[in-house]
């Protein structure tokens, strides 16, 4: 298919499944400014393959997406040019997720947190591993939760439980997932990506018109329901991004990051 292949997001072919793979697994494929921006461009560039039919949404390695890269967020409190170009992309992503003509399966590996938790609940259908978890720890770390938390939690559990776990940032397990209505279902690890593959290969296998004319529909009553919050959202996570609140965590949790990897160089 066309676009720009990146190292950093892969698009592979199944038929006529397209696998979209986060592909930084030494960093839990946390999200860097190259992947954020791949993220808001890939999903025109399949939308716009003549071939594809439905989507796997997946993660290098033992993670899904463990969120935002440490030193590519504290970058943003003293950036605001960053901090810009980061809304107008967490934007771009919602928006282009939300109105994509095809079908999104969602084959959430591991970890799925932050920006990494609203992706995969961005999908259609969402598959966990056994050993995988959700978590939103936005406000934990001093933020809104702009890039999908305010938009999706609301549309998909209710609104008791989506402030619950918003508040808290805590882990959710996947059968804990799947009763709340975050989550469709829970696969064995090793069984993930075949089931995965299989469910897209059955959307991609329903009448197109339809599938695609019922998504349009759904996307509608999500932007109508949505649209409000995300704006107000967003424009509350970029104020954040300049509070102390914000730098100190942040900040704390870049330079741990840091210690781990270099107790782990002086390992080897």
């Amino acid at each position: 298919m066309g676009g720009e292949e990146s190292p950093v997001l892969t698009v592979s072919a199944d038929g006529d499944v397209r696998i979209v793979t986060l592909c930084r697994p030494d960093q839990l494929n946390g999200v860097s400014a190259e992947l954020h921006r791949r993220l808001a461009e890939v999903w025109d560039e399949i939308a716009a393959d003549d071939q594809a039919r439905a989507v796997v949404l997946t993660g290098a390695g033992r993670a899904f997406s463990a969120g935002g890269d440490f030193g590519h967020l504290l970058r943003h409190h003293s950036d605001p040019a960053l901090r810009e170009r980061s809304i107008r992309l967490d934007r771009a992503i919602q928006t282009a997720m939300i109105r994509f003509p095809l079908p999104v399966v969602a084959a959430v590996n591991g970890p799925a947190v932050g920006l990494g938790c609203s992706l995969a609940l961005g999908c259609d259908l969402v598959l966990m591993a056994d050993d995988a978890y959700l978590c939103d720890p936005h406000v934990s770390v001093g933020l809104v939760a702009g890039d999908g938390g305010v938009t999706l939690w609301p549309l998909l559990t209710s609104l008791l439980r989506a402030k619950e776990y918003l508040f808290t940032g805590d882990r959710i397990p996947p059968a804990l997932a799947v009763e709340l209505g975050l989550a469709n279902r829970v696969v064995a690890t090793a069984e993930l990506r075949d089931q995965a593959l299989a469910l897209a290969h059955r959307l991609a296998a329903q009448p197109a018109q339809a599938l695609r004319a019922t998504k349009a529909a759904l996307a509608v009553v999500m932007e109508q329901v949505s649209r409000g919050g995300m704006e107000a959202a967003l424009m509350a996570e970029e104020s954040t991004m300049t509070s102390p609140d914000y730098l100190r965590i942040v900040t704390s949790l870049a330079n741990g990051g840091a210690r781990r990897r270099d107790s782990r160089s002086q390992e080897v």
